[in-house]
């Protein structure tokens, strides 16, 4: 264990405390340089990075446009939040919070601004009467899921991923306390998906789309390189769910949508049109 901390009466900023992040933390709120965001010329204005929270977003849109709902078409903008982009004035009109993903629906000249991933897929999912029951009952079952993983994916992400992955030094008890809750929400998954061929049933809905980034991408090894340190494939019907899942060319397609690491084949920085895909590598 490391040397006792004991906090201060009064705590105080120390940008040097903050790790990977320490140049863009900072404990207050609000624009930190005037600029107007990018606009084209679809319905929907997207301004978010590839990261799982982004990735919920893209591939809900991808899956629309999939089904032909052309009120669906989107641009997607890169916000590089390593360089503190979601701090400008324009983004901060969009989502006061500044955390990607943010979305602008021009909606007829009368726009509306949306943030919050769970917020987005409901309201597009509502907006456009897709992956998501009419069934009171069914209905419910999926808005419970969806607010299941907005409320759970912290601790995976901020805790565990923070910890593990991005802390300036590793802490026994914080990655222990955070890799035992994590993998008590894959329990809890692992048993919802062992009576179910998708989250809440045999439809795929928002539930999914917003799981799957976060602990789909963890089980497959793709975030945090935690799959060996959390023993993931013990979780078999998580991992039947996720190979289900990466069959979807939406979701192959989604996930690169304001990529901005890994093989350059594997990332779409901004999406315009379906031509952004053209000669991408889109394996999972």
């Amino acid at each position: 264990m490391s040397k006792t901390y004991v906090p201060p009466k009064v705590w105080n900023y120390d940008k040097s405390n903050g790790g990977k992040f320490a140049n863009i933390n900072r404990p207050t709120a609000g624009s930190r340089f005037n600029k107007t965001l990018p606009e084209g010329n679809h319905p929907l204005q997207l301004y978010s990075l590839g990261t799982p929270n982004g990735v919920k977003v893209t591939i809900l849109l991808e899956e629309l446009l999939q089904l032909e709902v052309n009120e669906a078409e989107y641009n997607a903008h890169l916000i590089n939040i390593q360089e503190g982009e979601q701090f400008s004035s324009g983004f901060v009109n969009i989502n006061p919070n500044s955390k990607i993903p943010a979305l602008l629906d021009k909606n007829n000249g009368k726009p509306i601004t949306i943030f919050e991933s769970g917020a987005i897929l409901l309201y597009l999912a509502e907006k456009f009467n897709s992956f998501i029951p009419d069934q009171t009952h069914k209905r419910a079952q999926v808005l419970s899921w969806l607010f299941w993983q907005m409320g759970s994916a912290p601790y995976l992400g901020g805790g565990f991923g923070h910890f593990y992955a991005y802390a300036p030094e590793k802490l026994e008890y914080p990655i222990n306390r955070f890799a035992m809750e994590t993998k008590r929400q894959l329990d809890v998954l692992d048993k919802q998906l062992a009576k179910n061929k998708y989250i809440t049933g045999s439809e795929y809905t928002i539930a999914d789309i917003s799981i799957f980034p976060w602990y789909g991408a963890l089980v497959k090894g793709k975030l945090y390189e935690a799959a060996e340190f959390l023993s993931v494939n013990k979780y078999q019907n998580i991992q039947r769910w996720a190979d289900l899942l990466i069959k979807r060319p939406a979701i192959l397609r989604g996930r690169l949508v304001n990529r901005a690491w890994g093989e350059e084949q594997q990332q779409v920085l901004e999406r315009h049109s379906n031509d952004d895909f053209m000669n991408k590598d889109l394996s999972f």
